[in-house]
Order: structure tokens, then C-alpha cells, then sequence
């Protein structure tokens, strides 16, 4: 995960005061293009199956994700660390055919297993933001 670090303290640089205007420009909503072009990219490397093509398209990818949880970190939200271990913890929830007893045969049981879990994720989530409204009305 070396590489990793050293990257996202480049994009930090990109960002910082002393680096690139063009980077410290951009918001979410300002990069909404460029990862939706990015994502199109790795989809037609996967198609051509030229692994190098791969390769490059998945950086430009991990760039946009990377740009987005450093202006997330830079407004004391979350960080990439948070980013990773939220995903950490959301595989295994949802993978209890691995990580716990739950046994599934097919592909197909597990992909409902997968949207059941995940439809109970979204409503304690709602939950959690409703409490969090109500606190700070009262």
C-alpha cells in the first residue's frame, strides 16, 4: 500500500495552496464528468482485455476517487481511510456466506442475500439521519 500513500499525498499536494489552480478548483459536483468519462474508460479497456489498458484506466478511475475523499478530508468529514474501512466492514456484512455460517449454492442466492442485506443497511441509515435531524432541532 505504498503506492497507495504516495498518491494520495500527491493528489493532497495537486490540492494544496501551493499546488495546481486546476485541482484546488474542482468539487464534487465539478468532477461529476470526469468520473463518469473515467468510468466509461475502464468499461471499454475491459472490453478490449488489454491488461496495460486496464491498468491505466483503473489509475485514472482511482484519481477521481481519490480527488473526492481529499475534499472530503480537507472539510474534516472523512478520509481515504475512512473510505476503505466503511468498504472493509460493508463486504463483510454482506458476504456472511463467507465470513460467517450462512451457505449459499448459486450465484443467484447470494445476489439476494446481497439486496436484502443491503436494503436493511438503507433503512437504519435513514434511521440514523432522521435521529440526527431530530437532535439538532431540539
Amino acid at each position: 500500500m505504498k503506492e497507495m500513500a504516495r498518491l494520495a499525498r500527491l493528489v493532497a499536494k495537486l490540492r494544496s495552496p501551493t499546488g495546481c489552480p486546476w485541482d484546488r478548483a474542482q468539487d464534487h459536483v465539478s468532477l461529476i464528468p470526469y468520473l463518469k468519462e473515467e468510468a466509461r474508460e475502464v468499461e471499454k479497456a475491459l472490453r478490449r482485455g488489454e491488461w496495460h489498458d486496464i491498468e491505466d484506466e483503473l489509475g485514472d478511475l482511482l484519481l477521481q476517487i481519490l480527488l473526492h475523499a481529499q475534499i472530503e478530508d480537507e472539510q474534516g468529514r472523512f478520509d481515504l481511510e475512512d473510505v476503505a474501512r466503511s468498504q472493509y466492514l460493508k463486504l463483510r456484512r454482506r458476504h456472511p456466506h463467507v465470513f460467517g455460517g450462512t451457505k449459499f449454492k448459486t450465484p443467484k442466492e447470494v445476489l439476494r442475500n446481497w439486496d436484502r442485506i443491503k436494503s436493511v443497511e438503507r433503512g437504519r441509515r435513514a434511521a440514523d439521519v432522521r435521529r440526527r435531524l431530530a437532535r439538532r432541532r431540539a
